[in-house]
């Protein structure tokens, strides 16, 4: 799916560390709700909880990186079915197939990216490669023209992103940050039409930095 026109534009990662921050998942949905209509978007689900579970076990019992890997995409999958439960007019997929079904549909795409991933196996099996580098994977795959991660809030300057992202982003693909505190900026960061600048208040490029989650 790389045509002119993108049958996705913007891949949105919901991050689960949205679910420990009182109140900021119920404003993502609201946000996402509000500001969906007309555009192409995939909802790409973090890890949060269900993949600090998993970092819990690969420290206790030793489970190995490759099982960890799947089993925090697997956590992916669960985040999914939330989001997917909770955003009206959502449709859980997990493949290209299936996303573009669910646009066509004018429904929300909300990906469980386990089986397509495991197909694939596109990524290094790495604590330096979390959703954020999924996302961009993704978004080369799509063909899509932007990545939006919705964060908690923004960290220092080495923790916007992990560590793999800017080497699995395509080039020309935009990146841009909305936190929960300023999800107004939401809809600035959706439009599909090329913004009159490179930064906005709520949404700015990465830079890059050093690990975090697996599949934050």
């Amino acid at each position: 799916m790389t045509s002119e026109t993108p049958v996705v534009h913007t891949v949105v990662k919901v991050g689960g560390g949205l679910l420990a921050k009182a109140g900021a998942f119920e404003l993502v949905i609201e946000a996402l709700t509000a500001f969906r209509a007309g555009r192409r978007l995939l909802v790409l689900p973090g890890g949060g909880p269900f993949a600090d579970a998993v970092r819990q076990m690969f420290k206790r019992i030793k489970i190995g990186e490759d099982a960890a890997h799947w089993m925090a995409v697997l956590g992916m999958d669960q985040y999914a079915h939330a989001l997917a439960a909770r955003l009206p007019d959502a449709a859980l997929v997990d493949g290209d197939g299936a996303i573009a079904a669910a646009l066509q549909a004018n429904r929300l795409p909300v990906l469980a990216p386990y089986r397509w991933l495991r197909a694939a196996d596109p990524l290094p099996h790495s604590w330096e490669v979390t959703s954020d580098s999924i996302a961009a994977w993704l978004a080369g795959r799509l063909g899509a023209r932007r990545i939006v991660l919705l964060k908690p809030a923004h960290a220092g300057p080495n923790k916007l992103v992990d560590a793999y992202f800017l080497r699995t982003l395509p080039h020309g693909v935009e990146h841009l940050i909305v936190t929960a505190d300023d999800l107004g900026q939401l809809d600035v960061a959706l439009r599909e039409d090329p913004p009159p600048d490179q930064h906005t208040r709520g949404g700015r490029h990465t830079r890059g930095g050093r690990g975090g989650r697996r599949a934050g």
